[in-house]
């Protein structure tokens, strides 16, 4: 007899209507507010130095020891201007002219200037400009100025700290516009394809969009509190992984809803049936991001204390979204949203194949995929460990110990010119001397220990104004005195961002302190010193605390020991086997000269909190199977049911990095290569096939202690068909 559906209920209209209206509204004027907020990031993001410092470090204490002697927020621009030849006497007059056009634009105090190179082929300024809020606009002054006015024939650079500066923020200039247009573009199409609909991506993009309205909101009332530190990378990072893990919870849930509409005419109750059966593995696994992310509190590096909460953030508006605004949506559009291939209602007695493989029902590349499991579960397992550790040899090759600052601007720049100009004429590390904090009675002891010091080239003590105390007649002869403390500016042989230098820093750390106990050596040499071995502790510190909270809430949601320390071990070996690729890459195929010391943590957080994200959605699906047809069938059922989704999902969050690379900064360009090859790693091999192809071999001993965990009474062996679980 044809089989009918069952009449339901009426669904109340408070369901049907009344409470859906309510939520898009409701995020309709959260939209309508944090929308407009994203052009006013700029007002709470800061991207000078103090904001990637460690805060713990000793060049960080002696930063905050020299703001003390600064009597402005004045930071320096180094003028550069360079001749192919000695300059003439005449040309020398016509660059010494060129101060008078400098201080015309009124941007600080006095020009300092023009200082001849000792090869006479280049002259040097230096322009201080007043405000930190105004670099950008007066480096773009001082240039303009220089290519109206500098002598014909010759290359003009502003460089510097300002000038290095105002180039980073123009090299994050499209962190607002193109990034974010790039990512939506990349999604849609995706979507496109995965539909198949014209509906359905406008409403998953819709719900990504709306999240990242409310993280925006949340993220700029948070620093305008006080409670965070915002910088263009935690900003440009924030837009990527709300877009991304909002389409991907979307993903899961549609898939779930288009499911339940097989089942039931009435679209509110597949709502209802949609949320309750995805609601789990998506708090789940938002709350493995969540605080996946806030362990990077525990960093002593500002940029990754800024990021922790700001991700977080992201990761908990995203979380709201997909499973308040995107149901409400649902619940009003119903089948319409997947036209024109709407699904149909399936007979009451097709609903839940009989299970003897797992395989019945299945068909495509997922029923093949299944069949090789179930097959060969050993030599699928072995192999893909197999190749991962191959892959993850390329860790050898790893060089992330920092890179130039004059190499994290990937596109054309004029600072970077200029600092390659000035290592051309002037002494390695004129322009970034480093800076020692010594005690006034001791003053004098510690700049001859300093000027006797390895890879010292020059030094000095500062008076008022940061003078140099010379003995030149003229000169200050009393140095500048702050809460007992002096300052000795030490220019280094080397160029700043060079290993020579960093070795240079700590001996001097050493010598002075043989004199001065409480003496600091800072500046930017030993910022970057800092910086990379900060960033190697907290890789010691946070790496183990991630795993062990991931590890707790996959016992909690799958009820296991043995599963979850499996799947931690699974994205452990894959964050492993796609560092490694990336190595090569990067060494390779790109070019780089090394890494930022930060990029295996943030790799590290991203790609295993991610990468446990679906293994959350592969695992909890195939525990829901196995409580109904027993373990292995339910393995095979459950890969088969999710491998769409959740291959869609890994495309999607990997397309959404790989956007990041249109920012040309090195760091972000590296992390966005690192995160979308690691999630289609793990989404292709690790998902589909290692996780799978372990669990079969292992059996219900993979829910152990659970009750899951108890033998099958009728299990097949590994590799040939599994009956039916007898435990429901």
């Amino acid at each position: 007899m044809p089989s009918h559906p069952v009449r339901q209920a009426p669904v109340p209209f408070l369901l049907r209507w009344l409470i859906p209206v309510l939520l898009v509204l409701t995020w309709l004027a959260v939209a309508g507010v944090g929308g407009p907020t994203f052009g006013r990031l700029d007002e709470v993001s800061s991207n000078d130095q103090a904001s990637f410092l460690p805060a713990g470090a000793e060049a960080t204490e002696a930063r905050d020891w020299q703001e003390k002697f600064r009597d402005s927020n004045e930071i320096p621009a180094v003028i550069v201007i360079e001749n192919d030849a000695a300059f003439s006497p005449a040309q020398l007059g016509q660059a010494a002219a060129l101060k008078a056009d400098l201080e015309a634009l009124q941007l600080g105090s006095a020009v300092i200037g023009p200082i001849p190179s000792a090869d006479g082929k280049a002259v040097q300024f230096i322009a201080p400009i007043s405000s930190s809020d105004e670099v950008k606009e007066g480096v773009q002054e001082l240039r303009d100025t220089l290519a109206d006015a500098a002598p014909e024939g010759m290359q003009a650079y502003v460089t510097g700290p300002a000038g290095l500066t105002a180039d980073l923020v123009s090299a994050f200039a499209g962190i607002d516009g193109i990034l974010l247009l790039v990512a939506l573009g990349a999604v849609f199409v995706i979507l496109l394809v995965v539909y198949r609909s014209l509906l359905l991506p406008l409403v998953v993009l819709l719900t990504s969009v709306f999240a990242l309205c409310a993280a925006i909101l949340l993220v700029f009332g948070m620093a305008k509190l006080g409670w965070i530190q915002l910088n263009g990378q935690s900003q440009g990072i924030l837009s990527i992984l709300v877009i991304g893990a909002a389409t991907d919870y979307a993903l899961l849930y549609v898939a779930r809803f288009r499911e339940a509409l097989t089942h039931t005419t009435d679209r509110t109750a597949a709502v209802l049936t949609a949320w309750k059966a995805s609601v789990e593995p998506i708090v789940a696994s938002g709350a493995t991001v969540i605080i996946a992310l806030l362990c990077l509190l525990f960093s002593d590096l500002n940029s990754n204390k800024a990021l922790g909460p700001v991700a977080a953030a992201g990761i908990l508006c995203s979380l709201f979204a997909a499973l308040t605004l995107l149901p409400a949506m649902m619940a009003l559009l119903g089948r319409a949203s997947f036209w024109p291939f709407v699904p149909k209602l399936v007979p009451a007695d097709e609903r839940e194949p009989e299970l003897v493989t797992g395989l019945e029902g299945q068909k495509g590349i997922w029923r093949a995929t299944g069949s090789l499991v179930s097959r060969r579960p050993r030599t699928v397992w072995i192999g893909s460990v197999l190749l991962l550790l191959a892959a993850s040899a390329g860790l050898l090759q790893l060089k992330a110990n920092g890179v130039p600052q004059t190499d994290v601007i990937l596109t054309a720049s004029n600072a970077v010119d200029g600092q390659d100009a000035l290592a051309r004429h002037f002494d390695a590390g004129s322009g970034s001397p480093a800076v020692v904090v010594a005690d006034e009675g001791k003053a004098a002891q510690v700049l001859e220990t300093v000027k006797a010091g390895d890879g010292v080239g020059a030094a000095y003590l500062l008076a008022a104004g940061s003078v140099p105390i010379t003995g030149a007649p003229g000169s200050p002869a009393v140095p500048d005195v702050r809460e007992g403390k002096v300052l000795i500016n030490a220019t280094l042989d080397y160029a700043p961002d060079s290993g020579d230098a960093e070795n240079a820093v700590k001996v001097l750390r050493e010598q002075v302190k043989t004199v001065d106990s409480d003496a600091l050596v800072g500046g930017v040499t030993a910022t970057a010193l800092d910086t990379n071995t900060t960033a190697q502790r907290d890789l010691v510190i946070i790496i183990p605390v991630v795993l062990a909270v991931i590890l707790v809430i996959l016992m909690l949601l799958l009820r296991s020991v043995v599963a979850p320390v499996l799947l931690v071990l699974s994205v452990v070996l894959s964050y492993g086997a796609a560092m490694g690729v990336s190595a090569l890459v990067f060494n390779n195929l790109f070019g780089f000269p090394g890494a930022d010391a930060t990029v295996p943590l943030f790799g590290f957080v991203f790609l295993v909190a991610l990468g446990v994200d679906y293994n959350i959605f592969l695992m909890s699906r195939v525990r829901e199977e196995s409580l109904k047809h027993g373990t292995r069938p339910g393995i095979l059922r459950g890969l088969g049911v999710t491998g769409g989704v959740i291959t869609s999902a890994g495309v999607v969050l990997a397309a959404t990095f790989a956007a990041l690379g249109v920012i040309p900064i090195m760091f972000l360009v590296q992390l966005a290569f690192i995160v979308a090859f690691g999630v289609l790693l793990d989404t292709v091999l690790v998902r589909s096939l290692l996780v799978p192809a372990l669990a079969y071999h292992i059996g219900p001993r993979i829910w152990w202690p659970g009750k899951l965990g108890k033998p099958e009474l009728d299990a097949a062996e590994p590799g040939e068909p599994a009956p039916r679980h007898a435990l429901i």
